[in-house]
């Protein structure tokens, strides 16, 4: 099994080294295979090396504690709740694969458990049938309304009627999958544009979310992805899908430096109820492998 940062760190330490140069470049490695990016690698261990050596530190306890210091400033966390009495609309993004359609039920299932009644899910994933199908499946178990039309159809169409559905009972929320093809920017920027329309005319000011689901497991491709969907229609915040003892990576660190994206839940498995909020601190302490 692939060790994770922490088990390195306390590994790093173990073998005596002294505190110089290649006991820093050794670190910068370490965080690179950490998911954390060269390029914010080498800002952080720069950085670390320069306070280190200002005020003398060189016991481990110290040195890990500027470490966690300097990681946790890049971190970003952000709290997402719909907006009582308005009308909610939450975008889901993110390519193939990640979790995006699983994540969109376990936002439902979240929300409906915190006294959200009127929830409606969209299929605006609508170029793949099994996306459309899976929503439909999910909504039938958690007992929220789902919104499709058939296969092929206009995504944003989707996501009008889905939020006239919504509106018909009140306030409340709509959470609308996407389609994440890569393979052609171009097209897939053109449409998320769109639906980016629609969700604007169709939620109360202030109450449209764009939320970006990326694997914790996929380092720099998440990173990447991020970039994209970004640069695309502007990202409020992200989900990180398969975050579990075995890959704590340090993405959420590059995000933060990078892009100043914020992370608002994480999801630890395949049911329902694992998804919860982001906490940076026990993000970082779990990266360091800290009690």
């Amino acid at each position: 099994m692939k060790k994770s940062f922490g088990e390195k760190l306390k590994a790093l330490f173990s073998k005596g080294s002294s505190i110089n140069d290649d006991f820093y470049d050794e670190l910068t490695d370490m965080l690179v295979e950490g998911d954390i990016g060269a390029k914010t690698a080498f800002n952080i261990v720069d950085e670390l090396q320069k306070i280190c050596s200002q005020e003398k530190i060189r016991e481990q306890n110290q040195i890990v504690e500027k470490l966690r210091e300097l990681l946790l400033r890049d971190v970003r966390s952000v709290c997402l709740e719909p907006q009582q009495g308005k009308q909610n609309v939450w975008m889901m993004l993110g390519v193939n694969g990640v979790g995006k359609t699983t994540s969109a039920a376990k936002l439902a299932a979240y929300f409906k458990n915190n006294g959200i009644e009127n929830l409606v899910l969209a299929s605006a994933d609508t170029f793949r049938a099994a996306a459309i199908e899976q929503l439909a499946l999910h909504g039938e178990r958690l007992g929220v309304r789902v919104v499709s039309h058939q296969h092929g159809s206009d995504p944003s169409a989707v996501v009008f009627d889905a939020a006239d559905a919504m509106k018909s009972k009140g306030s409340g929320l709509v959470i609308a999958d996407t389609a994440g093809r890569l393979h052609n920017k171009e097209n897939l920027v053109r449409e998320l544009q769109k639906i980016d329309r629609t969700c604007k005319l169709k939620a109360d000011e202030g109450c449209y979310k764009k939320i970006l689901v990326i694997d914790a497991t996929t380092g720099q491709n998440a990173l990447r992805q991020a970039e994209v969907f970004n640069e695309a229609v502007g990202i409020d915040a992200i989900i990180m899908t398969k975050y579990d003892s075995t890959a704590k990576g340090g993405v959420a660190v590059s995000i933060g430096r990078e892009l100043s994206l914020p992370v608002a839940f994480v999801c630890t498995g395949e049911n329902y109820k694992d998804i919860t909020t982001f906490d940076a601190t026990s993000y970082i302490n779990d990266f360091l492998g800290l009690e």
